[in-house]
């Protein structure tokens, strides 16, 4: 018997309040995925890897690399290992606190290109004559980052984060991959794809409406139907724009809605499963009508009338009537 290949790494994208906690959840408990289960924050949000992609190349000058470091250093030394996840785990907790620090110190010197320490003068005068007092640091650690010709050459070390984090903790699980859940990967998916080539992502979709009622119920999100608007159309806006010149044949996409896996939960389960390349099992969790239509009833006639005007051709467009 040929042993099969194991499947790709899987993004899990969405608007956010469409589904993208549970699909990634059933895509964990396949046997083929180990779910990263939480999100990581490093690969797309402001500060991480994508915008650290572009200061080294494309939009490089040395202060806007250095700045880039910063706020990396400050994510992955600070944010990460300080957030924690409904168990009380953080990321280096659940990828192995070892593994996570050799990644990180291993990062710095493939990005930098020098070190020096800079003359601080002092804040208070504003006069590098003046002496800054006896416990005032006397200069500051600079650096001046590599600039990368070549994209692919610092993708790739940015790839290697990736694989001794995440891959190393599929292989402590068991598991030969892994599946990262972030919303807003649905926005960059062209830089997770260059990250990550071979990943396939997982787009899954909602009834516009019903996602705008889901924000308006959460506790960190605008408290009314203006602020909810607000903040998701013009999430709508950018993947919609993004699609209409993307060219998506030959990628590993998989795009599905909440409702349909909910009407017909097995037999969407296990389409689901063969376009992810492995076999279909049954999983603990799964997608629920009654939870799904709850939100239906969360607005009255007029209120809904007035998001469906606000959304106006997104509904369509996301293929609801």
């Amino acid at each position: 018997m040929i042993a099969m290949p194991p499947p790709s790494p899987v993004f899990v994208a969405g608007t956010g309040r469409s589904g993208t906690s549970l699909i990634a959840d059933v895509i964990g408990e396949h046997p083929q995925f180990y779910r990263i289960p939480m999100e990581t924050r490093f690969l797309v949000d402001p500060g991480g890897l994508r915008d650290l992609a572009d200061a080294l190349t494309c939009r490089y000058d040395p202060l806007a690399g250095e700045d880039a470091l910063h706020r990396l250093s400050d994510i992955l030394t600070a944010g990460v290992p300080g957030r924690r996840d409904d168990r009380g785990k953080t990321v280096p907790e659940i990828v192995g606190e070892q593994r996570y620090r050799d990644a990180v110190e291993r990062l710095w010197p493939q990005l930098i290109a020098c070190v020096f320490d800079e003359f601080a003068p002092a804040e208070w005068f504003g006069n590098a004559d003046r002496p800054t007092g006896p416990f005032d640091p006397r200069s500051r650690r600079r650096v001046i980052p590599k600039h990368f010709t070549d994209r692919r050459e610092l993708l790739g070390i940015l790839r290697g984060l990736i694989d001794t984090m995440f891959a190393g903790a599929a292989a402590d699980a068991g598991k030969p991959t892994w599946c990262e859940k972030t919303p807003f990967n649905l926005l960059y998916m062209d830089f997770l794809w260059e990250l990550v080539p071979e990943a396939t992502i997982v787009h899954i979709k909602r009834h516009p409406v019903s996602a705008i009622a889901s924000f308006v119920a959460q506790p960190w999100a605008p408290p009314t139907v203006d602020g909810a608007l607000a903040y998701v159309k013009p999430i709508y806006d950018q993947w919609l724009s993004w699609k209409e010149t993307a060219d998506l044949a030959g990628r590993r996409y998989v795009e599905v809605r909440a409702e349909d896996l909910a009407a017909d939960w097995p037999g969407q389960r296990a389409a689901l499963f063969e376009r992810l390349g492995v076999d279909d099992v049954a999983t603990p969790s799964f997608f629920r009508s009654q939870e799904l239509s709850n939100r239906e009833n969360d607005f009255d006639h007029a209120t809904r009338k007035l998001v469906e005007r606000a959304l106006g051709d997104v509904i369509p467009a996301m293929g609801y009537a």
